[in-house]
């Protein structure tokens, strides 16, 4: 793995500063989806049953190196004291006197939250003063914000070289499914790539094309490819000055072993909304005013049988507008395939991208997938090959 575990440091006695992303909706200074706060119980828990007192760290909106108070963690601590089933308190600050005052009188299972670490300006410019200032409350660092791992902060990165580091559950959990789906996957590997635009997926095309045997393209990204091949989209959405970049991922793609599935044929309508009329075409028959809105039943017959021959699946991004039904029908067909071969243990399916749980959501299939991360961004630059900060300090820790 190159990282450690929880189970690898030894946290009795110890203050552990623990990195996590409790960035969740606030109404009238209540949460109101406390999803990301559950998710990091397990290892504030697992650190207090190891004899560690846990001190979070977090990030909350976009304060821009200045303290602002509508973007206070303060209004998150009666949720965190509910999830976590102990007292929880708060400092004022993230480094300085009140940080320090708020650690120094913890008691064993208690938990001490830390403001904002946005509120500095070092933090997003991985200032080492302040990841300095930062570890010196505590002797362990622990990083659970998978979510956060593509930046290069204090609070991410630059306190990894100063503690001895590991990785939290949900981090170590993230980190061992993308490892099983692209770092060492059960073959044959099928990815399934969606969305509007090729242009803003160029890197993550590049790198899968060498990486799995199966390639599905979907939603506004396949009508850029049909018009690489020389077919007439209509009024669709497309990328007509990316035609020639899909034709050179299309030949690429040949040299690699990769097979690219675009769809066969496609759902077409004179106009995107809500139970608009409909037609089932070949992908080389849309009408000159029509829009391609979604993969048509050949396709989703084609992608089912992939998803049969596979043995791992990585899935960002949805097949079509899934947004408005009836365009939603490809992605909700595949996603349901993907989940029965998962739960008869006949697939690895591993999912993510923000555009991609809310497909999955709709579809009513999220938990029945093996993985779905909710790292947004530091997902989409995994599956680019790209290196994470967050994720490569831990890996170079020796402590």
């Amino acid at each position: 793995m190159g990282w450690k575990t929880l189970d690898e440091v030894d946290l009795n006695g110890k203050v552990v500063l623990v990195r996590v992303d409790i960035n969740v909706p606030l109404e009238n200074g209540r949460v109101t989806d406390a999803t990301r706060i559950e998710k990091i119980v397990p290892t504030v828990r697992d650190i207090m049953a190891k004899g560690g007192k846990p001190v979070l760290l977090a990030h909350f909106g976009r304060p821009k190196g200045k303290p602002v108070p509508d973007l206070s963690l303060a209004p998150l601590v009666p949720a965190l004291a509910q999830a976590l089933g102990v007292k929880v308190t708060f400092a004022e600050d993230c480094i300085g006197g009140p940080a320090k005052r708020a650690v120094a009188a913890m008691n064993d299972h208690e938990v001490v939250l830390l403001e904002n670490t946005r509120f500095h300006a070092g933090e997003e410019k991985n200032d080492a003063e302040l990841a300095a200032a930062m570890a010196a409350l505590g002797q362990v660092y622990v990083n659970d914000a998978f979510s956060a791992a593509h930046r290069a902060h204090s609070s991410t990165e630059g306190i990894a070289h100063i503690l001895p580091a590991a990785a939290g559950r949900l981090m170590e959990a993230e980190l061992k499914a993308l490892e099983s789906a692209l770092g060492k996957p059960q073959r044959p590997v099928a990815a399934v790539v969606g969305g509007a635009k090729v242009s803003t997926k160029l890197d993550l095309l590049g790198n899968l094309i060498e990486k799995v045997d199966h390639l599905v393209i979907g939603g506004g990204m396949a009508n850029t490819f049909l018009v690489a091949q020389g077919l007439d989209v209509g009024r669709s959405l497309a990328e007509h000055d990316m035609a020639d970049t899909a034709a050179a991922i299309l030949a690429k793609a040949g040299t690699t072993g990769c097979t690219i599935h675009l769809p066969v044929d496609v759902v077409v309508a004179r106009e995107f909304r809500a139970g608009a009329a409909t037609e089932v075409v070949a992908a080389d028959a849309c009408p000159a005013d029509a829009m391609i809105l979604d993969a048509g039943p050949r396709a989703v017959a084609d992608i089912a049988a992939v998803f049969d021959r596979a043995r791992t699946l990585i899935w960002n991004g949805p097949l079509g507008a899934f947004e408005i039904s009836p365009f939603d029908a490809a992605t909700n067909a595949a996603a349901q395939k993907a989940a029965e071969l998962t739960e008869a243990g006949k697939l690895i399916s591993v999912a993510g991208g923000g555009d991609t749980v809310a497909a999955l959501n709709k579809a009513g299939v999220a938990a029945r997938f093996s993985y779905l991360s909710t790292a947004g961004g530091a997902f989409l630059e995994w599956m680019e090959g790209k290196d994470l900060p967050g994720v490569a300090a831990l890996m170079r820790q020796t402590g």
